[in-house]
This record gives structure tokens, sequence and C-alpha cells, in this order.
């Protein structure tokens, strides 16, 4: 990590906005937080993954610039955004629930509620609603007026990183291990592609062999969802309850059932293991930790220019052309 991110990293971590607060909009608007949790239990009722996707994006929002929403903007002739950065790439989805949640906000309190904190709702909404913990969200953010793919390739981690790797940039946004391997809980919902996991099925490490911590039948059934010849879009389960949010993922880990090798190096690792094995065995501790990340997470803020964006895709600016 070059110096010149490090001290942008920091940036980040010493602009952490105090303007944040829990009941942000119940003057204004006081049916915000309801609103959105309604858009995602429809979500969860037409396609239950969606609700995972949904929850990602405020880890890959906040790790770049803050949490602003600028992962949602579009291109535009002169800036590259977020979404083609080669961590969202063909990965990230379901940018259409914020859009939902956005339109509806905007029927009953125009230009009041940002994208920004939608993101915040819907992620703790989408925990919440697949049985996971439920907390309350300080809100008051504004959206950003851009977005840097650059910003989003030199922050975001890839399927391939190993838990020193995690370690170091977590605690770069002052997260700590037992931060870091709480929200890693995260993928106890959602699918990841094929494409994620070839290098550990059949070239770890470049040995032409497969990760040695992978449970031989779980090995099995992995080569069976993405043989060589497969296409690499093809999904796989997270954990073993995909679609409930529960501590079923640490059980996978400390069996060597990780479906990614940045899951069970957590385990592998010995700075990392015994929250593994704490969380695996105890699941309100988990809960605990992962919302204790989350609200950390979503604290994450860098003092720039801002608006309330009436499309979550395009600045006010250019939504008025």
């Amino acid at each position: 990590m070059s110096p010149l991110l490090f001290i942008f990293l920091l940036h980040i971590i010493t602009g952490a906005a105090t303007h944040l607060r829990t009941g942000y909009y119940s003057g204004v608007c006081p049916k915000a937080e309801c609103i959105v949790r309604d858009v995602m239990r429809r979500a969860l009722m037409r396609e239950p993954r969606s609700l995972a996707s949904v929850m990602r994006l405020q880890f890959h929002d906040c790790f770049v610039n803050g949490c602003d929403a600028s992962l949602l903007l579009d291109d535009t002739p002169t800036m590259l955004g977020e979404k083609l950065a080669l961590a969202n790439i063909n990965s990230l989805r379901s940018y259409e629930v914020v859009d939902e949640a956005k339109e509806a906000l905007e029927k009953v309190c125009p230009g009041v509620v940002s994208c920004a904190d939608i993101i915040i709702m819907a992620s703790r909404d989408a925990v919440a609603l697949t049985g996971g913990p439920d907390w309350e969200v300080k809100l008051g953010r504004l959206d950003s007026l851009t977005a840097s793919q650059e910003a989003s390739d030199n922050v975001m981690p890839s399927p391939r990183s190993n838990a020193t790797f995690l370690i170091d940039l977590f605690s770069k946004f002052n997260l700590s291990v037992k931060d870091m391997v709480a929200l890693s809980g995260s993928h106890s919902i959602g699918k990841a592609r094929c494409f994620s996991i070839m290098f550990r099925l059949y070239n770890q490490s470049g040995t032409g062999r497969p990760d040695p911590a992978i449970e031989p039948k779980f090995r099995e059934k992995l080569d069976k969802l993405c043989p060589l010849n497969v296409d690499q879009n093809v999904t796989g389960d997270l954990d073993a309850t995909s679609v409930l949010f529960d501590n079923q993922y640490f059980q996978d880990l400390v069996s060597g059932r990780g479906f990614l090798n940045s899951d069970q190096t957590l385990y592998t690792f010995p700075q990392t293991r015994g929250f593994v094995r704490q969380f695996s065995i105890d699941q309100g501790t988990f809960f605990k930790a992962f919302v204790e990340g989350m609200i950390k997470l979503g604290d994450l803020q860098i003092q720039q220019p801002g608006e309330v964006r009436r499309n979550c895709r395009v600045v006010n600016a250019l939504g008025k052309s």
C-alpha cells in the first residue's frame, strides 16, 4: 500500500462525521426506515439472494472514500465510477433494490433521505430480515458528487486475500482483528462465483494443486460445481445456510468448508482462529461483534462536498439535464 493511499485512509478515519445519529429523520421523514424495510421485505420475497447483495454494498461503498454512495454512481463521459472496479464488476448486484427504496422515499419525502443512508438502512435490514440481529443505525450522511474506480481498485480486497492482508487493510480503517473476523461473517448469507475459487481448486499459490485447507468431501463438491471448463459465473453458496444469517459460516470454516480463500484463511491463521472458534460456538457473541463492526464501518466518512441525490445513479446537476 502506497504512503499516499495510507494518508488518504487516515483522512477517512479522522474525518468521521460526528453529526451522524440515530433517529436522524424522525422529524423530517419519520417513515423513512419503515419505507426502506418494506422495500427490503419485497426484495426478499422476489429473490432471497438480493438481500445479501444489498448488504455487500455497504462494505464496497464505505471502504472507498467513506460511506457516501459513490458506489451507486453510473459512469459519465468524464468520470469512471466504481461499478466496474475489479472487486465490483460481475460481482455486485441488486442496485435496483436501492433504486426502488429511493423512489419510494422521494414520493413521501422528496430531497430528504440520502442514498448513502439508504445503503446503511438496507444493509441492516438485510441482516435482520434473514434471521440476524437488528440494531439502530446512525444516519445523516450526504451523497458524494463523484466516484473513483481507481480508489476502489486500490482498496478493495480480492477473494485471494489472506488473513494477514485483511488484518492490515481493516486496521487502516481503525477496525480491529475481531471487527474484521465478525464482519467477514457477512458471508453468512449469499453466493459467490466459481471465478473466485478456481485458483483454490486447481492452482493454489501456483502449486498446480488444490488448497490443502479444503475438507476433502467439500472439495469434491466444489470440483463438481466448478470444473475447469465451467462457466465461471456459476455461483455457489457461501455457507451451508446461505439464506439464513447465523453462525454457520464460522462452523463451516472450522470444518474446512469455507468457500473463499479469504474466508478459510481466517481459521488457518493463528491470529484470527480464536475468534472463528468463538463465533462458531456462540452465535450471540458473533451477533454482538457484527453489529459493533457494522456501526464502525458506517461511521467512515471523508470531509467533502455532498448533496442528497434525487436519483442514486447520477448527481443532481446531471439529473436536471
